[in-house]
């Protein structure tokens, strides 16, 4: 059945991304009953939109797509020219001048909104530093992240 699940997957894929009218190659990979897609090739920009938000919707109705045809429950993860690494990285690495800052002028910041999956990675960057804290603000998807410093000296 999972090689049948794959072939299906990467048709459906293809299709998309032909009927969307992107060149892409597609490469799927699974574990356990997660599958990766990792999607190459030109017009990036148009399947990953600003910050990634057209990625996410692509993902969502891709997984809808898929789980409906198939009648089981797989979770698709859909990449595109390794953009969710970057993302992560880019993330991590603002996260972290931030912390820096509040931890140098003492002053709390607010920074986001972020969807949960940026918002997890932020949070994870900043949980190994013992002098700051992070918590997330608002309701709904989309948050807010304050940044404060543990130290007393505000």
């Amino acid at each position: 059945m999972e090689n049948e699940t794959i072939e299906l997957v990467k048709k459906m894929m293809m299709e998309l991304m032909k009927k969307i009218g992107i060149n892409a190659s597609v490469e799927i990979s699974q574990k356990e009953n997660d599958f990766y897609i990792a999607i190459t090739g030109d017009k990036k920009g148009i399947l990953i939109g600003k910050h990634g938000k057209t990625l996410d919707s692509l993902q969502f109705l891709f997984n809808r797509m898929v789980n409906k045809k198939i009648k089981e429950v797989i979770r698709i993860n859909i990449d595109v020219n390794g953009y969710k690494a970057k993302r992560a990285d880019s993330l991590k690495q603002m996260a972290l001048r931030i912390g820096d800052r509040v931890k140098r002028e003492g002053k709390q910041l607010t920074i986001g909104p972020f969807n949960p999956h940026d918002r997890r990675i932020i949070h994870l960057a900043l949980k190994e530093d013992p002098e700051l804290e992070a918590e997330s603000l608002g309701e709904g998807e989309m948050k807010r992240i304050r940044i404060t410093s543990k130290s007393k000296t505000h």
